[in-house]
């Protein structure tokens, strides 16, 4: 593939069905490229893996949105003010010492010995919705299960009540995609982040006079207690609500569809369950959910892999490409069950590592062992072709997966 000249834009239809073959040319040619979003940002892109691994670990960077340029919070910080201070200072926006004191408030929810305990309860949701499935006739797996099940396990495992997790809308989450201040769809945007915020606000609430021993609830002590400040507060279950479950939404479609294009794999599987946390840590590689991560930036210019980075510059490393990295997966192309190691990054690494990682991976095994027992034969009910991929700038995933049972 010959790449055009920069910045090479990430996105349209075609770019999103399947980025490898972009990602493959980027990273034969070198580890970073400049690249453009379809909001007008620019990015510096990492692609192989030891370069991504390097610079996932690399102390001259930064995640706080304060660290970017004029030109970059021009186009990227667009969440208006106040929501902006308000709701953007979680984790992932946050740079040690402030980060590291946030990150201990969540560890232990989402240990994992404390997933391992709430496996049954986990397991119980799944056959709930399974149970729900017509018996025959095509039905959207995303409808009826992905979109449901990752929330339902975070509303248990954050301690968030049964009346307001009801109440949650999906497309609230809607909110963490760029709407630029002139974009005709901007009205409806800072509709959903009020909507959003509203909420919040009734959970915090709700665990101020409630208490308990749950994550929720121990946040709101911490607010109470000096902590964190009502921003970092609100941020953070921001940051649970949205992120928390809709990148398992997305992985669980991955996963399917990566299984329906290998029948042979499926098969197996299916013969198989104890192949299953090895088939999920491959189908996690061959193509993660979390496709891009966040911005990082230089506090001063410096050089990244042979290419000058000017300080506040957004840094992006590509996941998805490092775990195609033939330098470091045999194959990188083929879906193998049986890759030993494997050492992918699809929760990230170092400092910014996903906590929630032992939740997805126990959420995922889940997810597909009950699907397959459910569904023993099932087929796509619409061509591959017209599957419709999620525009999100930093994840994968379809928006639907219409299948039929035999």
């Amino acid at each position: 593939m010959k790449l055009p000249e920069e910045p090479v834009p990430l996105h349209g239809p075609e770019y999103k069905r399947d980025p490898y073959p972009l990602y493959t040319a980027m990273r034969d040619k070198c580890p970073v490229h400049r690249v453009g979003f379809p909001s007008g940002v620019d990015a510096w892109l990492v692609t192989g893996y030891d370069a991504a691994h390097a610079t996932l670990n690399d102390r001259r960077l930064g995640k706080n949105h304060a660290l970017g340029n004029d030109g970059w919070r021009a186009l990227a910080s667009i969440m208006p003010e106040p929501q902006h201070s308000q709701l953007q200072v979680h984790l992932l926006h946050q740079d040690p010492p402030k980060h590291t004191t946030m990150r201990k408030l969540v560890l232990d929810a989402f240990a994992p010995r404390r997933v391992g305990a709430l496996r049954g309860r986990f397991q119980e949701i799944a056959d709930g919705l399974v149970a729900e499935f017509p018996a025959d006739g095509p039905f959207d797996l995303v409808a009826l299960f992905a979109a449901k099940f990752p929330f339902l396990v975070l509303a248990e495992t954050i301690g968030l009540p049964p009346a307001l997790a009801k109440e949650f809308r999906r497309e609230w989450g809607k909110v963490v995609a760029p709407v630029g201040p002139k974009d005709p769809r901007r009205p409806e945007y800072e509709r959903l982040l009020h909507e959003l915020q509203t909420y919040i606000a009734a959970v915090t609430a709700d665990k101020r006079a409630s208490g308990g021993d749950d994550l929720l609830a121990g946040l709101v002590d911490a607010h109470e207690a000096g902590i964190l400040s009502k921003e970092e507060l609100d941020s953070m279950i921001f940051q649970l609500l949205v992120a928390g479950q809709e990148p398992v939404t997305n992985q669980i479609t991955t996963m399917l569809v990566a299984l329906l294009r290998h029948p042979a794999h499926l098969a197996r599987l299916r013969a198989d369950p104890e192949l299953l946390p090895r088939a999920v840590e491959e189908l996690l590689r061959y193509d993660s959910a979390f496709e891009l991560t966040t911005w990082r930036f230089f506090r001063e210019g410096d050089e990244l892999h042979g290419r000058a980075v000017p300080a506040g510059d957004s840094i992006i490393v590509s996941l998805c490409a490092a775990n195609r990295d033939p330098e470091r997966f045999p194959n990188p192309d083929d879906l193998d069950f049986d890759r030993s190691p494997n050492s992918h990054l699809a929760f990230g690494h170092g400092i910014h590592f996903c906590p929630g990682a032992a939740l997805a991976r126990t959420e995922l095994q889940i997810a597909l062992a009950t699907l397959l027992d459910r569904l023993p034969a099932f087929r796509l009910a619409i061509p591959d072709a017209e599957l419709q991929w999620v525009p999100a700038v930093l994840g994968r995933g379809v928006s639907s997966l219409p299948v039929i049972t035999d």
